[in-house]
């Protein structure tokens, strides 16, 4: 059982529905993704946090900034700025940590089986192709966090299929928190004490953190103002931040994480994620 098909007016009534009760609620158009950012807002010329760590503080009266544009102000979201977007909206979505819980996305049998052997039972909503599971507290987000799992609260968002069935709320529990500690893609740290070296023998730019927290801000904004291939604006992304800062051991598995956390906001799987960046590497023999 999955979401009924709603006529377009409709997502804007169970949105209003859902901000009413306190969950931030934002539009997401065909593929599961959301709108792209308006022309003020692309490559971050409004202003906005590069970052994305909290929704704003933005200006603009579009919803922008993937999931910093869910809001539960009712007069934003029935503006005449949102309008347009929402005769559009294939969907509504909600941000999870902004609503005080965390979605754990179950997108196989498999993982189902996985999470009623490990993890407590709490409110479960089936999905297209799984079932989400969720519990009351807010967590880091990460995609893939094993085989067909990924975890959706704080900086991310997931689609709205309804209430949900079964046990009430279940606290966060330690299970759910430990899979962090397997997130996607790990990159090697630059040993305590060794050279700020970069391949070739230069000074590596990374000795002022500012430059490669740029670089990483730089990229999550890339992959977030795209509106259209979005495959190739991913690979693009990881390859510029490999091309700059891979190969001094400077990026660490945060780093990393905010960069799937931006490709998964925009609809990409972790597979495609893990794929792209061992496709980067390849590219500039980095595996060699």
């Amino acid at each position: 059982m999955t979401q009924p098909t709603l006529v377009r007016g409709e997502h804007l009534s169970v949105a209003l529905s859902l901000a009413a009760a306190g969950v931030p609620v934002m539009p997401l158009r065909a593929g599961k993704v959301p709108f792209g950012n308006c022309p003020t807002c692309a490559d971050n010329r409004c202003g906005g946090r590069p970052n994305m760590k909290t929704p704003g503080p933005c200006t603009c009266l579009r919803p922008c900034h993937g999931w910093a544009a869910a809001t539960t102000d009712p007069h934003t979201l029935d503006s005449p700025e949102w309008a347009g977007v929402w005769r559009q909206a294939a969907a509504v979505a909600y941000h999870p940590g902004g609503a005080g819980v965390t979605v754990v996305d179950l997108d196989s049998a498999d993982a189902i089986t996985w999470a009623r052997e490990h993890l407590p039972a709490t409110r479960t909503v089936p999905t297209t192709r799984g079932e989400h599971w969720i519990y009351r507290g807010v967590m880091s987000s990460s995609n893939g966090v094993r085989h067909g799992v990924d975890i959706k609260s704080a900086m991310q968002y997931a689609r709205w299929l309804g209430p949900g069935t079964g046990s009430p709320l279940t606290p966060l529990p330690d299970a759910v928190r430990a899979l962090l500690v397997r997130g996607p893609a790990p990159a090697r740290q630059r040993p305590v004490g060794a050279p700020m070296r970069a391949i070739g023998g230069g000074v590596c730019p990374h000795r002022s953190p500012v430059f490669l927290e740029g670089g990483i801000a730089m990229a999550e904004q890339r992959i977030t103002a795209a509106s259209s291939a979005v495959h190739a604006t991913v690979f693009a992304a990881f390859l510029a931040v490999l091309s700059t800062h891979g190969r001094c051991g400077c990026l660490t598995d945060a780093h990393v994480q905010r960069l799937f956390a931006a490709a998964g906001a925009k609809g990409e799987s972790a597979r495609h994620c893990t794929e792209a960046w061992a496709n980067a590497v390849h590219r500039l023999g980095m595996n060699a």
